[in-house]
């Protein structure tokens, strides 16, 4: 796991064994065996892959855990309505049996990991194409059984380093997840799209679910006879919070990082593709933000799809100015000449090294066009119109209803698709989806490379002679923005009804973009996506062998991995000082009323006026609230734990500052800082606020003021 471990912070080695060094300060007073362990409970067993795109935390032997309120905010926005709107007031058990189950949410716990690169190179040796890919998948398949046989394991063997290493991942999932609390969105996303991705922050992103399981304490579907998880670690809260110094060490689950894009690379994404998916979210939030300023029905509605379209839109944003401003092409450039110079000069010159960027740029010149368009049609199809994945759901009855009759399976498939259109109907409005389609499929042809634009979808619009009148046609002539209708033509089960589906403008659509993605633009990007592959993992092998007291971190991707740091500040721009450390007060200069990103609920406002924090203040008597480090992190670390020198959760890490967003790509210790909210602030919510104390009751709180 160590050999994962994908940054080093500024201020030296951690110090493994510092337990001579009293208090607190920078030291980590644990040992390897402390926090990864096969054969004993350790830090690791108390971390979980959260719905499998986030990271959350155990903190009771009760099966509680802690993520961010981003993370669960799908959940929150599930269980909401105009009558329950638990995203505006915000929800809390005050018992197991009000805690609410939540379908297809899943948490999983790591088992080991384990390195099999010696196995896998061996095996491998001297094969190229489909043997290579026939034997590989045997393998891995043979590994994975030796492992997991016999047992509730899952996994697989996962490849590091463009291929260069190799670990076997075993894990257990379990599958009765249910949300026991969240604070009202005015804490949980306090600051909005205003303060995303911005310092200084005073948001309680954190939401509380419980992992639920057989009597035997093994995974399993959600029962009412299930009970609390009891996790083999669970991690310590600490009430004596931090100050500036502190070390810090994340674990999580980071998404993906591009640390080995080549300096063309790099322009390309400042350039070009930035800005087109910048265009195309452009327009989605225009549309959205206006419709849920418009009514309640519409703000929870869209609330999910909002926040998740304008997450990486300000990020790409602060993304694009970061690496201009710290000149991320030139040092591109100079690593990639110095390089090759090292290349060269060696005592016996490896031909492939000296040819790896000339080879990943070539690559790269003819995998560009096919990334922008699978780039686009991504925003239109998973980001865009509600109504397009929709119909998309139905392809199998429309293309194979009469095998499906004669085995039997058409009346099953039928009610299938009626539970789905009743749970699409829950969130849709076809107005909105109408305004998007129009403006999203104007953008996406004015960018799409011209040799890829599907011909059918050009022609139409074209033919339209507008966006609203081309979107104006579409939904008069489709059913799939009619639920209720869709419903009853379902409902006849008859061929007719079939064959007109297919016909329906929204399947015809949505089929001709996934023929044109999987007939012309994977093909391309696949194979460019390879051959970038295969010669950034022999740079990257270079530039450990030619450059030999320098560290490399390993990418991230989605595996289970530590970073470690300090709670410091940061100077980004010239007089511009950021302190480490925000409090309540931040929260009532930002209070705004009426304003939907600084509103608070008016008993909020005065709890936080009164300024009674008991035992979850500092030493000043503030409450913190939030505070930065010099931790690398991305997306996937949502909700990850923060823990201190002794494995006690201090915080919960959530975000990065905007000047830290280029780090997928560059990272720079002296500028980036991740964002975490103070535990003590989730705590005072959970306690003083919301009247949950029986919660923090569960868990085992270090504090030594006692």
């Amino acid at each position: 796991m160590f050999g994962l471990k994908y940054s080093k912070c500024k201020g030296g080695d951690v110090d493994s064994d510092s337990s001579q060094r009293a208090g607190r300060g920078y030291a980590l007073r644990l040992s390897a065996e402390d926090i990864y362990s096969v054969n004993h409970s350790s830090l690791k067993d108390a971390v979980v892959h959260f719905g499998g795109g986030c990271t959350a935390e155990m903190v009771s032997p009760e099966g509680l855990l802690l993520t961010n309120h981003h993370c669960g905010y799908s959940q929150i926005q599930y269980h909401s309505s105009v009558a329950n709107d638990y995203l505006k007031n915000g929800f809390w058990a005050m018992s197991r049996a009000d805690e609410l189950p939540n379908p297809g949410l899943t948490a999983t716990f790591i088992d080991r990991i384990h390195d099999v690169t010696e196995r896998v190179e061996i095996a491998l040796k001297g094969l190229e194409g489909e043997e290579l890919s026939a034997k590989r998948k045997s393998l891995y398949a043979e590994i994975l059984a030796e492992f997991t046989d016999g047992t509730d394991l899952t996994g697989g063997v996962v490849s590091f380093d463009f291929g260069n290493q190799h670990f076997l991942i075993t894990k257990r999932t379990f599958l009765d997840i249910r949300l026991v609390g969240a604070p009202p969105s005015a804490v949980g996303k306090f600051g909005g799209d205003t303060d995303n991705w911005l310092w200084p922050r005073h948001t309680g992103d954190f939401s509380v679910f419980r992992i639920y399981a057989s009597s035997e304490n093994n995974p399993a579907e959600y029962s009412a006879d299930n009970v609390p998880y009891s996790p083999a670690h669970h991690f310590p809260v600490s009430l004596d919070g931090v100050v500036e110094g502190d070390f810090t060490m994340i674990f999580g689950f980071p998404g993906r990082t591009e640390q080995y894009l080549s300096s063309d690379a790099v322009t390309h994404v400042i350039d070009r593709l930035n800005p087109m998916r910048i265009a195309m979210r452009d327009v989605s939030l225009a549309t959205i933000n206006a419709a849920r300023a418009s009514s309640d029905a519409l703000r929870i509605a869209y609330a999910s799809k909002q926040s998740s379209i304008s997450n990486a839109w300000k990020k790409w944003e602060g993304q694009t100015a970061g690496l201009k401003e710290l000149h991320a092409v030139q040092k591109k450039l100079d690593l990639e000449a110095e390089f090759l110079l090292r290349a060269q000069a060696a005592e016996v010159p490896n031909p492939s090294y000296i040819n790896a960027i000339n080879s990943i740029q070539k690559a790269n010149e003819s995998y560009f066009p096919f990334y922008e368009a699978r780039s686009l049609f991504i925003e239109l199809v998973y980001y865009g119109p509600d109504l397009l994945l929709h119909a998309f759901e139905f392809a199998d009855l429309i293309e194979n209803w009469d095998e499906l009759e004669d085995s039997g399976k058409l009346n099953e498939t039928i009610d299938h698709l009626l539970e789905v259109n009743s749970d699409y109907s829950r969130n849709y409005n076809a107005s909105v989806d109408e305004d998007l389609l129009g403006g999203l499929v104007s953008t996406y042809l004015d960018l799409m490379p011209e040799s890829l634009t599907p011909s059918n979808l050009k022609a139409s619009f074209i033919k339209a002679g507008s966006s609203k009148n081309y979107a104006s046609t579409f939904f008069k002539n489709s059913v799939f923005d009619n639920p209720d209708e869709l419903a009853v033509s379902l409902r006849k089960g008859k061929a007719k009804s079939f064959a007109k589906l297919e016909r329906d403008p929204a399947y015809a659509l949505v089929k001709e973009l996934r023929s044109n993605y999987f007939e012309q633009i994977s093909p391309g990007y696949r194979s460019g996506s390879a051959a970038i592959k295969t010669a950034t993992a022999t740079y990257t092998q270079g530039l450990r062998e030619l450059f030999p007291n320098r560290l490399f971190p390993i990418d991230a991707n989605s595996t289970l991995r530590l970073t470690y740091g300090k709670v410091e500040g940061s100077s980004p721009h010239d007089g511009m000082n950021y302190e480490p450390l925000t409090t309540a007060r931040g929260i009532l200069q930002k209070y705004t009323p009426g304003d939907p990103d600084f509103d608070l609920p008016v008993d909020l406002v005065a709890d936080l006026s009164e300024g009674d924090w008991g035992r979850y203040a500092d030493s000043n008597d503030d409450l913190v609230i939030c505070f930065t480090g010099s931790n690398h992190t991305t997306g996937g670390n949502s909700g990850s734990p923060v823990i201190n020198g002794d494995g006690y959760l201090v915080g919960i890490n959530f975000d990065r500052s905007w000047e830290s967003t280029m780090s997928d790509i560059l990272f720079d210790e002296t500028r980036c800082r991740n964002i975490m909210v103070d535990i003590r602030y989730v705590l005072w919510i959970i306690d003083k606020y919301a009247g949950a104390g029986h919660l923090v009751d569960e868990m085992t709180i270090i504090d030594s003021a006692y």
